[in-house]
Parts: structure tokens; C-alpha cells; sequence
């Protein structure tokens, strides 16, 4: 297989960033610095930053049901880490996408860089559905604004789905996209604050009746 294959499958990693790795001279097969393009074997030792790497014999995945207050990554920075919450043998897993570290809900941890690829990049559109608060009422012209023509941020236009939950400051939030904090950031592009973001759903899984700070291995 190709080698930014090799290097998805084995660290969850995209392609593209697989093949900046081999670019930045980071990666070698045998031995030897490898080059874009090349194949590769099973047999073959492909190291990645001195490590060497292997593609998973036997795929995890956990669906976690992530409290606010944590973040998405194994350094914390004096802020509280997801991989307090999980034991010994998932702390290799990667994350599939983050939550920010004021968000909850549903997250994804896997060593199965295939399937984090096919939920991630941005071709395949996978559906993800969060319940949030706001602020204040939602005004209808800006429900409008958001879900028929869009609110412009830094790094393009939003625009997403909007469901009613228990009143006009509730909302289901449905999008495919996964721009970092996009739904925080359209909401106040129109002047209103997202008190609470907690995601439900992503693709297929479902949150479902996982306690908050658990986990459900898959």
C-alpha cells in the first residue's frame, strides 16, 4: 500500500498530513528517509518521528459521553484531559474530530485511522446534531439568516440546520461541517452567547444512555 496509507491507518492521521510528514523529511521506511509515493509492506519498519509505527491488528473504538471542562488532548496545559477519565489500554486512542473544552456530549476515540478518516474529511458530510442554549431568544430573522442564507465569519459562510426544543433560546443544532467552534462563533456574529453545547449524535452514533464521563466500548 501506499505509505500515507500505511501512516493513516497506523496514527489516525489524514493522508495530506501523512505525506506533510514524509515532505518534512519526518518519516522513514527501513532506514531510510522515504519519499511521496512510495510503497510499502507490512514487513516493512516505518518509523514516524524516530517511532517506529504499525497499522492496528484489532480495531477499538469507544463512544464518550465527554463533561465540560475537559479537553481533547493528552496535555491538558493545566486544564483537565479526556484521557483522565478512560483506563490504561485507551490511551493510544485519537480522538475522531473535539469538542471544545466548554462543550459535552458525544465523542469518538478510535485507533481505526480509516474510520476517522470517513467521519472527518470533509467529502463524505457526515451529520453531527448538538442541543444548545442561548443566551436570549432566538430572533426569527436571525434563524432565518442562519439556516437560509448564512452568517459570514473569518473563514467563510455558516450555515446550518435549526429545530426548536423547549422554547426560542433551546435549539437542535444539525450540521456537517466542522470548523473549529463554528456554531459558538455564528451565534455571536448576530449578538447571542451559547451558554450550553452538548453534541447527541455524529454520523450513526448516538450518545444515547451513556452517563456523563463514561464510556461505551463499540
Amino acid at each position: 500500500m501506499r505509505l500515507n496509507a500505511f501512516i493513516a491507518l497506523a496514527t489516525g492521521w489524514s493522508r495530506r498530513v501523512a505525506d506533510q510528514a514524509i515532505i518534512q523529511h519526518r518519516v522513514e521506511v527501513n532506514g531510510i528517509p522515504a519519499h511521496l509515493g512510495q510503497q510499502v509492506t507490512t514487513s516493512d519498519m516505518v518509523r514516524v518521528d524516530g517511532n517506529i509505527i504499525h497499522i492496528p491488528k484489532v480495531h477499538t473504538t469507544i463512544l464518550l459521553n465527554k463533561p465540560v471542562g475537559y479537553v481533547c488532548s493528552r496535555r491538558g496545559q493545566g486544564s483537565l484531559t479526556i484521557y483522565s477519565l478512560l483506563p490504561a489500554r485507551f490511551q493510544e486512542l485519537k480522538p475522531v474530530g473535539r469538542l471544545d473544552k466548554d462543550s459535552s456530549g458525544l465523542l469518538l476515540l478510535t485507533n481505526d485511522g480509516a474510520l476517522a478518516q470517513q467521519l472527518t474529511h470533509p467529502s463524505f458530510q457526515k451529520e453531527k446534531r448538538y442541543h444548545i442554549r442561548l443566551n436570549k431568544p432566538l430572533q426569527p430573522h436571525h434563524k432565518r439568516q442562519i439556516t437560509e442564507h448564512s452568517v459570514l465569519l473569518e473563514d467563510g459562510p455558516s450555515r446550518f440546520q435549526l429545530q426548536p426544543l423547549k422554547n426560542q433560546a433551546n435549539w437542535r443544532v444539525i450540521i456537517k461541517e466542522g470548523r473549529n467552534r463554528q456554531i459558538r462563533r455564528t451565534f455571536q456574529c448576530l449578538g447571542y452567547k451559547v451558554i450550553t453545547l452538548h453534541r447527541t449524535d455524529f454520523a450513526n452514533y448516538h450518545i444515547g444512555n451513556i452517563p456523563i464521563g463514561s464510556y461505551r466500548l463499540l
